[in-house]
């Protein structure tokens, strides 16, 4: 552990030094962008630098430099996150969170659940960067806000929305592994009515995902193409005062080709869609009401395979849920209340499994506020399953400014969160046997921000009993993950510069387990990651590294997964006030490296964005 301290010690002052060259740093200070305000943390408008909890905004310039990546790389830029990947676009990937499981985070589209319950995982491989206006990614338990799934954090996607006057865009990109993509939307709004409509068209033939190590012999050197077309829509109408309704709808259709094994083109086609109506609004002047419907659904259509251990056809989630919050001003801050119900359906090739639906109903109530140097935020949640019954869980956050510029922060926290129904049922595979997991997380954190300068330090300890073991016949378990964070970011003249670098320790914590001590699959311990940009007027450069210590790909730390680092550059060149030429170089060392056992990611690779932005 000394030694892999030491390592991010020294990986760290290199990314710092590197991003922090250049005669700009000889500027004096300007004051810094305004703070964002985000809803994810506390289920209510709140500003960023007043919540407790750690929080990123990707805005949609940020998502724009993002050319050729994909979601999972996009949030693997900021500090405390993780992701592996079965190759490129389309592949199957993980997120994780601050070390804990890729199940652990929860993933929200407009405020609706989106992902499998047959897996029991977010799903970010067919999810279009084009439809996204900004995400929002939240550290630490929320189970107390958001129920099971919650563990490590929220991570809510928030599409394109409607703006005031006709407003339109397009885009076209072209680049490596004969890659491209053709957007175009509108944004409008007037008197009561607003929306937004944004298409997108994407393929690329892709590189092999597999090489020689894939394990079950699912190498096939062959190219592994992806193909998508997605759309968003927004319409919202404005009534009565201060009411207002919104209905919103994503679709993305994917086909993507893998490997898993020879002798066959192995592909399957990806479906995600969601749909909400929420209306909300002004109850009395300290009460606000909102009704959300909602639908999300989630398919995996296997259309040819290799494998002989593959059925075809398709696996699908469905989730329906039905929330009502309310947020009311009182003396000690806004206080929430909130009942949902949530439904999941599951379907599976061939013979269906023992139990394939489920419901959730749950409860919940917080308060958040500020009183002088004071802030605090309280959430507790009752939720009842209809296959593991009730369960309780919440947090406790608390912030003292010890200064005007620093801030110190504990926080306590529980959560719950049921097996999937693959773990449960799936045949030859699953445990229904299985116990949901119980967590228990700590937190102290320090912040300190002035002149545009801003640093966060944190440190973690996370302990889940009952942790379901990854992988065939899955056991219950016990794991813990320890960590310490430290991120800086400040607004100097025309440079914005930021870097972070973590240290996390997740492991096996059931002494009677074979495995006891090891680090759970796919993490790395130790991450470094620096971003610096310019405003050069009609030009705008910058660039981005990331670096991952080892990590391991089984239980038994037996197939290691080599570290590796990685830097992204871009140009993006104003020809006129609405016309924008971008150039992306991804992978500029052309690094060859891994995220998971015997799985390919991007060479070095270029990319060309003519856009379009009208006023």
């Amino acid at each position: 552990m000394r030694h892999a301290a030491i390592r991010l010690s020294f990986l760290f002052a290199i990314a710092a030094s590197a991003a922090s060259s250049g005669p700009a740093w000889a500027q004096s200070a300007r004051a810094a962008p305004l703070p964002s305000v985000v809803v994810t943390a506390a289920r209510t408008e709140t500003r960023i630098d007043e919540t407790l909890a750690d929080v990123t905004v990707i805005d949609r310039a940020e998502i724009e430099r993002a050319t050729g990546r994909t979601l999972p790389e996009l949030l693997a830029q900021q500090p405390g996150v993780q992701f592996a990947s079965n190759g490129g676009l389309g592949k199957l990937s993980s997120v994780f969170l601050r070390g804990l499981e890729s199940r652990h985070t929860l993933l929200l589209i407009d405020g609706v659940r989106y992902g499998s319950a047959t897996v029991g995982i977010p799903i970010w491989e067919n999810l279009p960067l084009d439809e996204i206006e900004r995400i929002e990614i939240v550290r630490g338990p929320l189970s107390g806000l958001y129920g099971s799934d919650a563990v490590g954090g929220v991570i809510q996607i928030f599409t394109r929305r409607g703006a005031p006057g006709l407003r339109t865009n397009a885009s076209l990109s072209a680049g490596s592994d004969r890659y491209g993509q053709g957007t175009a939307g509108l944004r409008f709004g007037s008197g009561a009515f607003d929306g937004a409509v944004q298409l997108s068209h994407t393929r690329t033939r892709g590189f092999s995902a597999t090489n020689p190590q894939a394990l079950f012999g699912s190498f096939n050197d062959d190219d592994d193409g992806f193909r998508q077309n997605a759309g968003t829509v927004q319409l919202g109408v404005k009534f009565g005062a201060g009411w207002r309704a919104d209905l919103r709808a994503l679709q993305s259709e994917g086909k993507t080709e893998y490997d898993d094994g020879p002798g066959a083109d192995s592909r399957a086609e990806l479906r995600a869609s969601v749909q909400s109506l929420a209306v909300g609004g002004p109850v009395t002047d300290d009460w606000r009401s909102l009704v959300r419907l909602s639908r999300s659904r989630d398919d995996f259509d296997t259309i040819a395979s290799a494998s002989p251990f593959a059925g075809l056809g398709t696996t699908r989630t469905v989730q329906r849920q039905l929330s009502w919050e309310n947020n009311i001003a009182t003396r000690l801050g806004s206080a929430l209340l909130l009942a949902e119900r949530i439904e999941q359906d599951v379907s599976r090739p061939g013979d269906p499994y023992v139990v394939s639906d489920r419901s959730i109903n749950g409860v919940a109530a917080g308060l958040n506020g500020k009183a002088g140097v004071h802030t605090w935020q309280g959430n507790l949640r009752h939720d009842r399953n209809s296959q593991f019954g009730s369960q309780t869980t919440g947090s406790l956050g608390y912030g003292v400014d010890i200064t005007s510029a620093l801030r110190a922060g504990f926080s306590y926290g529980t959560s719950f969160v049921a097996p999937s129904f693959n773990q449960l049922y799936f045949p030859n595979f699953g445990s229904p046997d299985l116990l949901p997991e119980e967590g228990r997380h700590r937190e102290l954190s320090l912040r300190w921000a002035d002149a545009g300068h801003e640093v966060r330090a944190a440190w973690f300890a996370n302990r889940i009993d009952g942790y379901v073991t990854p992988g065939p016949n899955p056991s219950n378990t016990d794991a813990r993950i320890d960590g310490f964070s430290l991120g800086y970011d400040v607004h100097l003249g025309r440079w914005h510069v930021a870097a972070s670098a973590e240290l996390i320790d997740p492991r096996n914590d059931s002494r009677s387990s074979p495995n006891f001590g090891k680090q759970l699959p796919r993490r790395a311990k130790e991450s470094v990651k620096a971003s610096a940009g310019v405003d050069l007027g009609a030009w705008q450069l910058g660039g981005r590294l990331a670096a991952f210590g080892r990590r391991f790909d089984d239980q038994a730390n037996t197939l290691p997964v080599g570290g590796y680092g990685v830097a992204d550059l871009y140009a993006d060149w104003r020809l006129a006030s609405e016309w924008t030429l971008g150039l992306r170089l991804n992978n500029v060392a052309d690094k060859s490296y891994e995220t998971a056992y015997g799985f390919n990611q991007p060479a070095r690779q270029g990319f060309v964005t003519l856009r379009y932005s009208g006023r």
